[in-house]
């Protein structure tokens, strides 16, 4: 609930800063134009979510005859967690990761990597999938998807004030006097920091979001050990092991994809560089999840 709670929080800031950018843009058009533009990209990410998201990492959907032990797993962790059972893809990597897609539990996708099928036993794998499909249980792939279509309008509506600002559109007449210089000085600032603003914020929402999944997960399969240590093999392998991935499809999977290009530990980080994380720490969740566990006596 915390989890989620903050979540809408930061998705309301970030829906606020747009609107900002779209008044300041424009003042009432501005602001139309905004609230469209959003629309239109947030009703494209969100109905072809599945697709785009399986063409951008590879992942091929497998039949049951293809993949019956993971169909298994799938189907069953789907009925502990009350949902549809999602359709079924897999990766070709080496790297150890997993990730859930769709616009709602009726279209959802679960894919995995040939890695983690490897390296996890079924109890772990199962852990995972059941953090999988607490994002889908959580609508995390909305929420997501929402977060980085505004962030994305926000960059787009600053880089248009730039070019007004260079061909003199906004406030060029009034540049003689202080109140045009304070207006000019105030477009810039928006220019330079609404889009960082707008990227700190998606990337905390994402966080917040694997925090949440962690937890339903947990209580979806009773096992936030397995959990646990399904996250501490996958840190380490996915640490040794690159990964061909879209960058802007880094959030999306279980662990970051690309920690062994970042060439850094996650508890090492600066605080600068973690505003910027689309995944909080390992050893944070893990800490959580042993917290859980022990609080509820679920020791699987």
């Amino acid at each position: 609930m915390a989890n989620n709670l903050k979540a809408m929080m930061l998705l309301a800031a970030l829906t606020a800063l747009l609107l900002i950018i779209g008044y300041g843009l424009g003042g009432g058009p501005g602001l139309v134009m905004a609230i469209i533009f959003a629309l239109v990209m947030n009703g494209a990410s969100y109905w072809f979510s599945d697709k785009m998201a399986l063409m951008a990492t590879g992942a091929k959907e497998v039949t049951a005859d293809e993949a019956p032990e993971l169909h298994r797993i799938v189907e069953q962790v789907a009925a502990q967690a009350g949902l549809p059972k999602p359709r079924v893809a897999i990766i070709q990597s080496d790297q150890p990761n997993a990730f859930a897609t769709g616009r709602n539990a009726k279209h959802g996708v679960v894919a995995v990597t040939t890695g983690i099928q490897r390296i996890l036993d079924d109890r772990e794998l199962a852990a995972v999938l059941g953090h999988e499909l607490g994002h889908i249980r959580n609508h995390d792939i909305l929420v997501s998807t929402i977060a980085a279509v505004i962030a994305g309008a926000i960059s787009f509506l600053a880089w248009m004030m730039q070019w007004a600002l260079i061909f003199g559109g906004l406030g060029g007449g009034r540049r003689d006097n202080n109140n045009g210089m304070l207006q000019l000085v105030a477009m810039l600032a928006v220019v330079i920091l609404a889009p960082i603003a707008a990227l700190i914020i998606r990337m905390a929402i994402s966080r917040s979001r694997e925090y949440g999944a962690d937890t339903t997960g947990a209580e979806i399969t009773g096992t936030p050990l397995a959990l646990a240590s399904a996250l501490e093999k996958l840190e380490t392998y996915s640490r040794a092991v690159p990964m061909r991935v879209n960058p802007a499809m880094s959030h999306m999977f279980i662990v970051n994809p690309l920690a062994a290009q970042a060439n850094g530990d996650q508890q090492g980080q600066s605080w600068m560089n973690s505003l910027f994380s689309t995944h909080p720490p390992i050893p944070k969740r893990v800490e959580r999840l042993q917290a859980l566990a022990r609080e509820r006596s679920l020791y699987a």
